[in-house]
């Protein structure tokens, strides 16, 4: 059966599933830019209530820049599949494994960027075997738990999904307000047909584990410390999720290189796509290099 992807990749790129030992994932691939060196490839995990598609605008860039950018659904989350109800399945061990086979699947050493939840998914891939990677970017993802307010919209999310179904939830946040502002999908790319087929195409077991993952994760940056990897805290300037402070304070105990980024909150990859791209780029240019 041919598979349609909801959105249209950006020029470039391509929407397709990848096969790994643990089963096929959705993802949208951008191959280096025509005339451009290769010099490495990236594997961007998306957050709570987001997808690989949150990563759009930064495949030209970074592509020009020659990197290789591959944006992956989790499991269960928008078009790779996974349990409707089993929130075991999205234990952050299994997430981390995920990620494990779909760097596997690349076939190569790869930069890995975590956006928000993607972060915290990351750390926990990279801890159990950092061997698959070149580099590690946490954007926009914080040291352990969300703040309390963020804490309580996914506790409202929950709340919801527990009576109703991912279709009623859908109706019942259009009416409240502003998504990200009630426990809802954040912002994305797409009109709200696609953003409303995004949501359906989400998992409730999914949303259910890993919202309780994010309001309970402790703090691993000790032990992340201790990998022998380059690291990269990347933010915005404004951030409710992780307060900035707090990302200054984890990178400095990561002895990572430290982006900010103007115009930008929770969401650089969609608030300033080019000066996120430039940043990730130049990171990997030097963590790239013998030495960095």
């Amino acid at each position: 059966m041919t598979w349609h992807a909801t959105f249209t990749p950006p020029p470039g790129a391509r929407a397709y599933r990848l096969r790994t030992g643990r089963g096929e994932f959705a993802v949208v691939d951008s191959a280096v830019a025509a005339g451009v060196e290769a010099k490495g490839v990236a594997l961007l995990l998306p957050g709570f209530t987001g997808s690989k598609e949150d990563f759009t605008l930064l495949h030209e860039p970074l592509a020009a820049r020659g990197y290789r950018v591959v944006a992956v659904d989790g499991r269960g989350q928008f078009e790779s599949d996974g349990p409707e109800d089993d929130e075991s399945a999205y234990a952050q061990p299994e997430l981390a494994r995920d990620v494990l086979a779909q760097a596997e699947a690349l076939g190569t050493p790869v930069h890995l960027v975590g956006h928000s939840l993607g972060g915290q998914i990351a750390r926990a891939a990279v801890l159990l075997d950092h061997s698959p990677f070149v580099s590690l970017t946490l954007m926009a993802s914080g040291p352990a738990q969300i703040s309390v307010s963020q804490q309580q919209r996914v506790k409202l999310l929950r709340d919801a999904l527990a009576v109703m179904t991912m279709a009623q939830v859908w109706t019942a946040i259009q009416v409240m307000g502003p998504p990200e502002e009630v426990g809802g999908p954040a912002r994305g790319p797409g009109d709200q047909d696609q953003l409303r087929r995004r949501w359906l195409g989400t998992k409730p077991a999914q949303l259910l584990a890993t919202g309780r993952q994010l309001c309970t994760e402790p703090d691993r940056v000790a032990e992340l410390a201790a990998v022998p990897l380059p690291f990269h805290v990347l933010s915005g300037v404004r951030d409710d999720t992780w307060p900035v402070p707090l990302l200054d304070d984890m990178a400095v105990r990561l002895g990572a290189h430290r982006t900010l980024v103007d115009g930008a909150e929770h969401s650089p990859n969609v608030d300033q796509p080019l000066p996120t791209a430039r940043a990730l780029a130049d990171f990997w240019d030097a963590a790239g290099r013998p030495g960095g």
